[in-house]
């Protein structure tokens, strides 16, 4: 199984068309998670109705099997380390934002920590410019 983490924005697509790819060159189903604190009335990462049916279209009409999982109130980046903990997860998909090394130092990342943290593969991709 191929592990997405997406979110609502380019990197969440990339992620997610990468993620699709790579699921179908290993003849494997996807996971594709999205999800949020819930800490803040608004967190533009989070997919909305509108974003999370264009989502599940996309997926219906892959040629891959697929699951969709949006749980609010956890932790991103444990949300996606506990999914490759599954026996049959074989590769984590995120996307990824430039950022400097004092907002890294200052703000952590999901990225960064699954990058430490994961003990299988992550791919790491960003939106075609």
């Amino acid at each position: 199984m191929i592990v997405i983490g997406y979110t609502a924005d380019a990197f969440g697509q990339a992620a997610l068309d990468h993620g699709i790819a790579e699921a179908r060159l290993r003849d494997t189903d996807v996971l594709v998670i999205n999800s949020t604190a819930g800490d803040a009335y608004a967190d533009p990462a989070f997919a909305q109705p509108d974003r999370v049916r264009e989502v599940q279209a996309r997926l219906a009409t892959c040629g891959v099997p697929s699951q969709w999982s949006q749980p609010v109130g956890v932790d991103a980046a444990t949300e996606l380390l506990t999914a490759m903990e599954q026996a049959d997860s074989e590769l984590l998909v995120i996307g990824v934002k430039h950022r400097n090394p004092v907002g890294k130092l200052l703000l952590g990342s999901v990225s960064q920590r699954v990058l430490l943290e994961c003990a299988k593969p992550v791919l790491a991709v960003k939106p075609a410019e």
